[in-house]
């Protein structure tokens, strides 16, 4: 159901003013329309608010860098949509607990447990973040090995080819190239 088309980099900034509708956000972003209305119904975008029949939806400066963040981790990552929505609302949780830590009247032993809170959503971010790296060293590993193999069957097509098959060996036991 999603378009992934690839972003312009750097993508023009929205004016902080501006009153932008799907169309515009879309062009500004790199993406779909269609996109922008599903990732309001998922949840990954906050829905539109309540307007009068035949009223356009009218985007803000922080539903455009929401969207922005948004795909900018989905492309990063690599993740599904559900795991998307598990990072962002931890990263939501933080900017709540950050709000409360900013507040001076804050009490030592609530600072402390707002931070321990903070320390939960930062570690199931990384939990993700570093499951998505571990899939990737995987897949770096088996095609470097691949790679060995198909460079080795290369090496053994010109010996052949060469009259000189199997392949003289060198002292480390790596066929000679």
């Amino acid at each position: 159901m999603e378009s992934r088309r690839p972003t312009a980099s750097p993508t023009p900034s929205a004016p902080v003013g501006a009153s932008l509708r799907i169309g515009d956000v879309a062009r500004l972003v790199g993406t779909t329309p269609r996109t922008i209305r599903y990732y309001e119904e998922i949840g990954l975008l906050a829905e539109a608010p309540a307007r009068p029949s035949g009223q356009h939806r009218i985007y803000t400066h922080s539903e455009v860098e929401r969207l922005r963040e948004v795909m900018r981790l989905r492309d990063l990552l690599g993740v599904s949509l559900e795991e998307l929505k598990t990072l962002l609302a931890a990263e939501e949780a933080r900017a709540e607990v950050r709000e409360q830590l900013r507040r001076e009247d804050v009490d030592p032993r609530r600072r402390r447990e707002l931070l321990a809170e903070a320390l939960g959503h930062v570690e199931r971010q990384l939990e993700l973040v570093r499951h998505r790296a571990d899939e990737l060293a995987k897949l770096e590993d088996e095609l470097s090995e691949t790679r060995k193999r198909v460079r080795r069957k290369i090496r053994e097509a010109d010996a052949s080819a060469a009259g000189e098959f199997p392949p003289a060996l060198e002292r480390t036991g790596e066929p000679q190239q």
